[in-house]
């Protein structure tokens, strides 16, 4: 049984007032649904949900298998440390969603995948229906990467003890993209990264504490000058905290 998402916290149930509206909808498949009840349950991705513009359904994947014993993983035919996810479980899953609807990707979250980038989470976010597979163990058995899965994410060049934390990444960059999610809707287009840049440093009241000011030009009120001293210190900050991204801005 998938674990339709709501989750009951304190007496209140968190769910999605309007099932048949959504925009995406994204199957999340875990050995560990508990993990996600933090991420999904606050903030954007919580009010997304209550708004009906994004339905997230978890599966667990043990419920897939057809061992006893409920196992999912298995050693490996090559000596080694760790075990590996059992295929059967995994298709069974797939093979179920396959059949009630139409995806436009089978993301497998995967150490080796392509980088989590902004220009792909915006590509990304006009998919109506995605599965993200969360990996464990010691990883998967190959055969579902070459005949299930349809791309390979990464979100950096570590590895952490499951895709869980990953897919929640993944989620998150994804609904904060959708209408609707965001109360100001033109505040997702000025992030980090839209435009290739880093974004420029950010001031609320008060206007000075501890002898520490508020950059003056901020209180100008002269909208053409504010702009462009944010534009030369978000290019600032992108050539000293991410070079990388300057090189390719300069080819530009």
């Amino acid at each position: 049984m998938p674990y339709f998402y709501h989750f009951v916290r304190d007496d209140i149930i968190f769910t999605n007032f309007a099932p048949n509206l959504y925009i995406m909808r994204i199957d999340i498949i875990t050995i560990f649904p508990e993990m996600f009840e933090g991420p999904f349950t606050e903030s954007i991705v919580k009010r997304a949900i209550q708004k009906g513009i994004v339905d997230i359904k978890l599966h667990s994947l043990r419920d897939y298998s057809t061992d006893k014993h409920k196992r999912v993983d298995d050693y490996a035919f090559s000596a080694g440390a760790g075990m590996v996810m059992m295929i059967e479980p995994v298709d069974n899953c797939i093979s179920m969603l396959k059949s009630e609807r139409n995806y436009d990707e089978v993301i497998y979250m995967s150490p080796d995948g392509e980088l989590l980038t902004q220009p792909l989470a915006n590509q990304m976010s006009l998919y109506e229906n995605i599965i993200i597979l969360c990996g464990h163990y010691k990883g998967i058995d190959e055969r579902i990467r070459e005949h299930l899965i349809t791309k390979e994410i990464s979100i950096g060049n570590y590895v952490l003890s499951g895709g869980e934390l990953g897919a929640a990444v993944l989620t998150d960059s994804l609904v904060r993209l959708i209408p609707g999610a965001l109360s100001d809707e033109t505040s997702a287009l000025s992030d980090s990264f839209q435009d290739g840049l880093v974004s420029p440093p950010v001031y609320t009241r008060p206007r000075v504490y501890k002898g520490w000011s508020v950059p003056e030009v901020l209180l100008s009120g002269n909208d053409m000058i504010i702009n462009e001293w944010k534009l030369s210190q978000a290019i600032a900050r992108t050539k000293e905290r991410r070079p990388e991204m300057y090189e390719i801005l300069k080819k530009k």
